[in-house]
């Protein structure tokens, strides 16, 4: 869903390989430049002589497979490559593994289960075949520093494979920094003298950082500046640390988190609450001590500002509640048109016993796939049978009409703050249906068969698509579509609401009731753009739940949960 909120047209940080997204950075440049080196120095059209190994190393996620895939898109046709991804193996397994990859079968007739020897002859003449055709063969072993001592000597053996002119087979090793390590043993100091380049793929720089977030919003569908602050940047650089697939988890619930809260923007504070989420004590460790020095320097200033501002706070009610009183007595109570909503502010919503956190996945089964169930379920919110056959006919009867729209919003949900049902749908299967009761900053309140349980908003994200559904006081003689000049009681309703938002007035010079004239209109625009709705100027159901829920009218509340 955050997509659309920040006008992308697909998620920017999917940890999917996708080749759209590649960012390579100078560092990713000068790597791929050394394994393209490698493969030059075993092709015989550039008179490289061949042999030896190519080593890439890099920490977790820093882009070794981004890499690559470069490098095999770059490799020239006349070059046989044979790609090892899963070096957990034996030394027979490997050779047969090799042989695959190159399409090599072993001569027919063989008696008995084909030796390591017998997979070697076979590769030996592969590549002699190779080389007289004019091409070069390449070995690419990735998570290399998986190979056991056994395996790494078997690969120093293979480039031994040569003519009186050239070595047969170049090999790449590709793994994570500890394969440095391993090849610096005394025991493999041979292989060590074989390596002929060797590059270390690190971190992306805070700078290239920020470059790497704006070129994957980019390919996403963004324009403009980009949705981040400059502070929260920082920390993602912090958390992250530059390694690129930190920087997608974490980028990609920040974006999540902001959607939840109906924020336009990253702030620090989001940035800050993702991490927690993705990375864990390690986040709380990496900002904690910080904090704490901060807390313990800004102790005996923030006592005394609270000091101050408490003064002050005082002196300011005291005469908040003055004016508030003097401005009671002259402005005369809005009459109530028949039919519409008291004019009374409504109750704060009730806090409510803080639900245990469930998995939304658990709860799938036990979610209604039949909407009238739901809108059964949903009845009482607004002292509706939960016995209808038909729960909308019904509830039309009584000028509370259900409403269903699959375009909404997290920012507009949360305005209109009011039970409804959201439907939710996995990739595949059918749609259930699941009734909202409470909105936190982070988690949603489910009621299901009477028991309340919290789910986290990121997690709801994944299965809810802007479908929600309600019931709706609906003005009295209010029809669908309100032609210009309509007056009557929805139109009054309308004015006197209004009032109470833009101070705009109740009725015509003459002391009519007003019409849906031009001016009117203009006004529901205004009240439109400021609360997200599409600006048409045609008050329909959303525009008159969002003016209830702003001039707080007597529909019901959505619960206020712990925070």
């Amino acid at each position: 869903m955050y997509t659309a909120h920040f006008g992308l047209n697909q998620d920017p940080f999917s940890i999917a390989p996708d080749p759209r997204y590649l960012f390579m950075s100078e560092r990713h440049r000068e790597a791929l430049a050394h394994l393209l080196f490698g493969v030059a120095g075993s092709n015989q059209a550039t008179g490289g002589t061949g042999g030896g190994f190519v080593l890439l190393t890099g920490d977790i996620g820093a882009g070794k497979t981004t890499i690559c895939r470069c490098f095999l898109a770059q490799i020239p046709p006349h070059c046989h490559v044979a790609y090892i991804f899963n070096p957990k193996l034996s030394v027979l397994e490997l050779m047969q593994s090799i042989c695959e990859e190159f399409h090599i079968t072993l001569k027919a007739g063989h008696a008995g289960t084909p030796t390591v020897k017998d997979h070697i002859d076979a590769l030996n003449t592969f590549l002699l075949q190779s080389h007289a055709a004019g091409q070069s063969s390449v070995l690419i072993i990735d998570e290399a520093q998986n190979l056991s001592a056994e395996v790494l000597e078997q690969l120093r053996l293979l480039t031994n494979l040569e003519t009186n002119e050239r070595k047969l087979l170049q090999i790449v090793l590709i793994g994570q920094p500890e394969l440095r390590d391993m090849l610096a043993r005394p025991e493999l100091e041979q292989l060590a003298q074989r390596v002929i380049a060797r590059f270390h793929l690190d971190a992306l720089l805070p700078a290239e950082t920020s470059q790497y977030i704006g070129h994957r919003l980019a390919v996403a569908g963004h324009t403009g500046a980009l949705p981040i602050d400059a502070k929260a940047m920082q920390r993602i650089h912090k958390f992250t640390r530059g390694v690129p697939r930190r920087i997608n988890l974490l980028c990609g619930r920040a974006l999540l988190g902001a959607w939840a809260t109906g924020e336009s923007r990253i702030s620090r504070k989001v940035v800050d609450k993702a991490a927690a989420e993705v990375f864990g004590n390690e986040a709380s460790r990496a900002s904690g001590f910080k904090h704490q020095r901060l807390a313990f320097g800004l102790a005996g200033l923030a006592l005394l500002a609270a000091l101050t501002l408490l003064g002050w706070q005082f002196r300011s009610a005291q005469k908040e509640s003055q004016a508030l009183s003097s401005t009671a007595t002259q402005t005369p109570q809005a009459e109530t048109p028949k039919g519409a909503a008291s004019e009374e502010k409504r109750p704060a919503a009730p806090a409510v016993a803080a639900a245990p956190l469930a998995e939304l996945p658990s709860l799938w089964p036990q979610l209604p796939g039949d909407i009238n169930a739901a809108w059964r379920e949903l009845a009482p919110d607004w002292k509706l049978p939960s016995d209808s056959t038909d729960p909308c006919q019904a509830a039309g009867a009584r000028q509370l009409p259900c409403y269903r729209t699959s375009n909404l919003s997290m920012p507009l949900l949360r305005q209109l703050d009011r039970p409804g049902i959201l439907t939710l749908q996995a990739a595949q299967g059918p749609a259930v249906y699941a009734i909202l009761v409470g909105l936190s900053d982070q988690t949603a309140t489910l009621r299901l068969n009477g028991r309340l349980h919290t789910v986290r908003l990121v997690d709801l994200a994944q299965w809810w698509r802007g479908d929600f559904a309600t019931y709706w006081q609906q003005p009295t003689a209010y029809t669908a579509g309100l032609p210009d000049g309509s007056t009557g009681p929805a139109i009054d309703w309308l004015a006197k609401r209004l009032s109470l938002l833009d101070a705009g007035p109740t009725a015509a010079g003459d002391g009519t009731a007003l019409a849906l004239d031009a001016d009117l209109r203009t006004r529901v625009r205004a009240f439109q753009r400021a609360r997200g709705i599409t600006p048409d100027g045609q008050p329909g159901p959303m525009t008159f739940m969002q003016i209830d829920s702003a001039t707080q009218g007597q529909a019901p509340r959505l619960i206020t949960e712990p925070r």
